[in-house]
């Protein structure tokens, strides 16, 4: 079975790409419709008393939208929001509406929302209803700024600002929407978002930019003291369940690190064999896998954490994006 949920076929406009493109325009119309009918019926979208962002994106696979809500967490603190966080919880069994702890258990609420939780500190809901885990947010913890990690699509979830969020490495590939292309809504959908932010090198769809930059390596679970953690030049086995792996090896082996390279399927459910013949090698791996693995991990396992770092104008246009946030939800209340 394939490790990747991006076939390379999504990339170019090859033949079995333009084979699915029926099935990709269906897949467009019926997005376009689903948008539009939540914009002529309002009622059907839940008012929620607090202004929400929306970070999202327009293509299958990871872009580096959680430690970038990490970040707009923090910049919103600094400006005097009581900020909290909703998403889906993916890849936990909970169905929620339900509140996250930095003590749950990632196979419960999901590794995105462990990790944000233990991140940020503040408060963080997960469910398939998300206006109904927003609602907990702000009757339970006083949120006064709701942030959704994805849910662009999630046209229920009323919001002020939509941010979305591209992978510079992949671009929005081959520009057709499932199954001939990654994009779950078409390219057009770009012009309708507040602002377009790409994790990487700026490319020409994206009006603002910001980079991962990783930290030192931290135990996965209780290293013993006596182990140390490997050191640029070593070769270590780098096991990654991510949407989109490459970028972690590409940053593992930019730090000078050799690698046995080991991709899994996003979210994927970590057992003890995924940590075998590791040969003596140190094994490496994302904090997103890191919080599922503490108890099967091994003694030389370490994680790479990483944080956003936008650059000086997109961090400034993020600020005035939250404000702009609450300035829409001012006016939307006074509407009501």
């Amino acid at each position: 079975m394939s490790v990747r949920r991006y076939p390379n076929f999504w990339q170019h406009n090859n033949g079995l790409a333009r084979a699915l493109s029926p099935l990709s325009v269906l897949f467009e119309l019926a997005a376009r419709r689903r948008r539009l009918y939540y914009q002529a019926n309002p009622s059907r979208t839940p008012t929620l008393s607090a202004s929400v962002v929306v970070i999202g994106n327009l293509s299958v696979g990871g872009t580096g939208k959680t430690p970038l809500v990490n970040w707009l967490v923090g910049c919103a603190q600094e400006l005097g929001f009581t900020p909290g966080v909703v998403l889906r919880g993916y890849g936990g069994s909970a169905v929620g509406p339900q509140r996250v702890s930095g003590d749950d258990s990632a196979e419960q609420v999901g590794d995105e929302a462990l990790l944000i939780a233990r991140h940020t500190g503040v408060a963080v809901a997960i469910g398939r209803d998300r206006p109904a885990a927003a609602a907990q947010l702000i009757n339970q913890a006083g949120v006064d700024l709701v942030i959704s990690d994805d849910g662009l699509q999630h046209y229920r979830l009323v919001r002020d600002v939509e941010i979305v969020v591209i992978d510079a490495a992949r671009g929005l590939g081959n520009r057709r929407c499932l199954p001939a292309g990654p994009l779950r809504e078409g390219p057009k959908r770009l012009t309708e978002v507040d602002w377009v932010i790409c994790n990487g090198t700026q490319g020409t769809e994206c009006q603002g930019q910001f980079s991962l930059k990783p930290g030192p390596l931290r135990a996965v679970g209780n290293a013993p003291e006596k182990i140390n953690p490997p050191q640029p030049g070593d070769s270590v086995v780098a096991l990654a369940g991510i949407g989109h792996p490459e970028r972690f090896f590409a940053t593992l082996d930019a730090l000078g690190f050799h690698l046995e390279e080991r991709p899994r399927p996003d979210h994927h459910h970590f057992r003890a064999s995924d940590f075998a013949h590791s040969s003596g090698r140190a094994i490496v791996m994302t904090e997103k896998d890191a919080v599922k693995c503490a108890a099967i991990a091994p003694a030389n396992c370490w994680q790479l954490p990483v944080v956003a770092e936008p650059d000086p104008a997109t961090a400034t246009q993020l600020r005035a994006l939250l404000q702009t946030a609450a300035e829409r939800f001012a006016r939307r209340s006074a509407s009501a």
